[in-house]
């Protein structure tokens, strides 16, 4: 039973709440940024490439491989391919600047308003007077100093 109350415990804490309000924020944010790249983005790079869609790959080796088909008579046919295979460079850099521009606007829209916001909010916060000193505190002072004098 303590085990299920820490349980509840950790579950309604705010900072579990407000990290899946995050995740949640995130994932449709997602769709935007994935727009952005596939409406802008890309067709810059397609531009900078000459294709309609620049595939950037580095050719690894040649690799035998058998396929099976079905042939005009309704037969499956097995045959060797000689296929290429190849690292794409071309989605790896397509992520990265997904990822800077979600980065970006991350921080220019949510991170630094609020940064402002929260220094806004302390310059506004009055100070809090210091906290008198505990009276033993201050009699063990004058016992010392006392002790210093004689």
């Amino acid at each position: 039973m303590k085990t299920l109350d820490e349980f509840k415990k950790f579950i309604l804490k705010g900072n579990v709440i407000d990290l899946s309000t995050g995740v949640i924020i995130g994932a449709a944010f997602t769709s935007i940024v994935t727009a952005f790249t596939k409406g802008i983005v890309e067709p810059l790079l397609a531009l900078a490439g000459g294709g309609p869609q620049p595939k950037l790959t580095i050719p690894i080796m040649h690799k035998l491989v058998e396929v099976t088909e079905k042939n005009e008579a309704g037969q499956n046919v097995t045959h060797t391919v000689n296929k290429l295979i190849e690292l794409d460079i071309g989605s790896i850099i397509g992520a990265i600047i997904s990822f800077l521009i979600t980065a970006a606007i991350v921080f220019f829209v949510i991170v630094k308003p609020m940064n402002k916001l929260m220094a806004l909010a302390d310059r506004n916060k009055p100070e809090e007077a210091p906290s008198p000193e505990p009276a033993d505190i201050k009699l063990l002072t004058e016992i010392r100093d006392l002790l210093k004098n004689k």
